[in-house]
């Protein structure tokens, strides 16, 4: 990689609907400029071995000019990631960690609250003492491969047709990429992705700071890869219904535990004849809860034995066995489970989706401006996962179209102080209206090194694939599209309600509007100047206004008995939507680097970024997943000088960085949705260049202190990671 460009804020503009939030503007190694070889090698803690080559030259034409250039490179990595393995209670959910029939952790899968295992309200005569009881979950450990592989390689040749005009001239690309793994990875919910494998072609031809047109493809396969989570939940179904396994449990509890606990002395209901000669009864609850309350350790026992027993199937039918880890019999039908697709009663994917992508762009130097830029783009994408991640089953078929075009204009005042820059940008979405997107700004150069700024801009988001066409199942929910709105869905709220009393008319419906486009406008202004000759600063602000703001809300479809209230059928499902309201962001950011005795620099940042949102009324989960606050403080050398034999050498350098990052709450799916603890890490290298070996070495850690945190909900607590590496370069000229 030659360099890495971050354009932050909105850039639809000239970027397209993807650079909402920014853009990460890459540029690789071209092979006419930086040629030879370069070999590097990197080993460290938890089974880390990273390895990379890369070989790039030119050749020339009969008249000594570069016109054909090439370069090659591959890429390996092994490592053991980080397990994970936080047995906290799930934020929000109702059985704290403490509770005697056990409650739902986070990364045991299976073990989540139940209404149905739920007597906690129910008449303390009855079932004494069970209260709240959770099913035999499995650990996350127990059901993925923490095992990283990844394997990369690129390919591209590079054509000068006018090789005369050396960098001036046009140039005609040729590119390859592919890569293949296997990780554990987390989005919306945990995944398990095993021999994953992508492919890009591309195709291009460009003159420097003039023009270009491109067209790629990309193309991805999921391999083996399945959901853990769900698989928990089939493995437990598999062996004994939900239903079944309540029952069991219920039955042994009342037969083997009830007389234990009366035994104990808790209190029983008593029968009374009243004042008026009726008959009548008593029970003593002030008893009765102090008796629960000095009664934890036993009753954490009598649930122990009764989940054993319930996990078990019956002497004459040993198939009803909980599939126990680490037996024979559990890795048979695991193995069948994830080997098999999620809609024929495994958690395999299949996907096999592409794009296609075609972009030119043309730079004018008309009078009016300096520069008078225009362009446009199409895209078409190509899901196809036979029903396992989107609804393209039963022969139907997705396909998804778009474009865009757009233009732009910078004008530069005579006296170099003023650079003034508009843009203006239309796309379209085969599934929503025409979006425009205009952006402008302005920089004052007042003096030297000195620049005042102040931008507007907008940009969009098209719903992806996922907000528009998914329908994953995940055990408890139905994560799904919502393309065309969403009617008579059940709150969650009410459903609960409807539970203690089985009275359909505390159910109460709302309705979810087919996603659209998210849209924002930004106001930013800044600052940036060298002070001293020695410090430098950059300050910004920015206030961001969103209309349509992405989200996700949660909803039951179901349906009941009339007569009996009783439910037929319950089906809870994530829906993708939009705000109803019109949501603000808004932060500031604020970097300083300091140089001194010509090698060293401290340097520090800070962000500040606030959602905004206060609305009662609108149930939209807005996964924003941002720290409101986070900050870096570093030192760093290069080219620090040594001696060695009286000679002296600019050969070491160092990097030690602080960072601390504030707590937030991570919204994902519903089992992986909750609270993130702020968290503080320490990175830290040496480096070595030794000159006479074209090699440097290099040793480092990240988070060296070793403070295990975690950086998502329901992922794992990652800790330090040393290393050693090797980097030989030998530079053709």
């Amino acid at each position: 990689m030659l360099k890495v460009d971050l354009i932050q804020g909105a850039s639809s503009s000239f970027y397209g609907p993807n650079a909402f939030n920014g853009v990460i503007s890459m540029e690789t190694k071209n092979p006419f400029y930086q040629k030879g070889l370069s070999v590097a090698a990197k080993y460290g803690e938890r089974n880390l071995f990273e390895t990379s080559m890369r070989w790039a030259d030119a050749i020339k034409n009969k008249k000594g000019h570069d016109f054909f250039g090439y370069k090659f490179s591959m890429q390996y990595l092994r490592a053991d990631d980080w397990v994970a393995d936080n047995y906290d209670a799930v934020t929000g959910t109702k059985s704290p960690k403490t509770n005697p029939g056990g409650y739902d952790a986070v990364n045991i899968y299976g073990d989540e609250y139940q209404t149905g295992n739920d007597l906690s309200s129910a008449s303390p005569w009855t079932f004494p003492g069970v209260g709240v009881w959770h099913r035999t979950g499995y650990k996350e450990l127990d059901l993925v491969d923490y095992r990283t592989r990844n394997f990369k390689a690129s390919t591209a040749f590079h054509f000068r047709v006018k090789p005369s005009l050396k960098e001036e001239s046009p140039e005609f690309i040729l590119a390859g990429n592919m890569g293949t793994g296997t990780t554990v990875y987390q989005g919306d919910n945990r995944f398990s992705l095993r021999g994953i494998a992508f492919y890009q072609g591309r195709i291009e031809f460009r003159k420097k700071d003039k023009f270009f047109i491109r067209a790629y493809a990309t193309q991805d396969d999921a391999g083996k890869s399945y959901d853990p989570y769900f698989a928990a939940l089939l493995l437990q179904t598999n062996a004994k219904t939900n239903r079944d396994w309540s029952t069991d449990y219920l039955n042994y509890w009342q037969n083997n535990i009830d007389p234990k606990i009366k035994e104990k002395g808790y209190p029983q209901l008593q029968f009374v004849i009243n004042p008026d000669g009726s008959f009548g009864t008593t029970f003593d609850r002030v008893a009765a809860a102090k008796w629960i309350a000095d009664h934890q350790a036993d009753l954490t026992s009598y649930h122990e034995m009764t989940r054993a027993y319930a996990d078990k199937g019956n002497p004459l039918n040993r198939s009803l066995d909980a599939y126990a880890p680490g037996t024979d019999r559990f890795n048979q039908e695991f193995d069948r489970i994830r080997n098999s697709y999620n809609n024929q009663g495994g958690t395999r994917f299949y996907d096999r989706s592409a794009l296609y992508h075609a972009q030119g762009e043309y730079k004018f130097k008309p009078s009016f401006a300096d520069h008078f830029t225009v362009g446009g783009n199409v895209r078409l994408y190509t899901p196809q996962s036979k029903g396992t991640i989107f609804y393209d089953s039963s022969g139907i078929k997705i396909t998804n179209f778009e474009y865009g075009v757009y233009s732009g204009l910078d004008k530069m005042t005579n006296d170099k102080k003023w650079n003034f820059s508009a843009t203006v940008r239309m796309d379209k979405n085969q599934n929503f209206n025409f979006v425009f997107t205009p952006a402008a700004s302005v920089v004052y150069n007042p003096k030297q090194n000195t620049y005042l700024r102040a931008s507007f801009s907008s940009a969009i988001r098209n719903p992806t694939l996922s907000d528009q066409y998914l329908y994953l199942n995940v055990g408890r929910a139905i994560l799904a599209g919502n393309l065309h709105g969403v009617q008579h869905l059940i709150t969650v709220p009410s459903l609960l309600d409807y539970v203690n009393t089985l009275d359909t008319k505390k159910l109460k419906y709302f309705d979810i509007a087919g996603i659209q486009p998210e849209k924002v406008k930004t106001f930013e202004v800044g600052y940036r100047s060298t002070l001293f000759n020695s410090l430098y600063v950059d300050l910004g602000y920015y206030y961001s206004i969103y209309n349509d703001f992405l989200g996700y809300n949660i909803g039951v479809q179901g349906t009941f008995d009339a007569a009996t209230g009783f439910p037929k059928a319950l089906q809870a499902y994530r829906y993708a939507a939009n705000s109803t309201n019109t949501v603000t962001t808004q932060g500031f950011s604020a970097g300083l680097n300091y140089f001194f005795h010509n090698f060293y620099q401290l340097s520090g940042n800070y962000s500040w970024n606030k959602l905004i949102k206060t609305f009662a009324d609108d149930p939209i989960i807005p996964a924003f997943n941002t720290p409101e606050h986070k900050f870096n403080i570093g030192i760093s050398g290069r080219d620090m000088p040594i001696r060695i034999n009286g000679q002296k050498l600019n050969a070491f350098g160092f990097n030690l960085n602080y960072k601390w990052i504030d707590a937030f709450n991570y919204e994902g799916s519903p089992q992986f949705s909750g609270y993130i603890p702020s968290y503080s890490l320490l990175d830290g290298q040496i480096n070595w260049l030794i000159k006479s070996m074209n090699t440097t070495v290099k040793l480092g850690g990240s988070n060296l202190l070793n403070n295990k945190q975690f950086q998502a909900y329901g992922g794992p607590r990652i800790g330090r990671l040393a290393y050693i590496s090797l980097l030989y370069e030998w530079k053709k000229k």
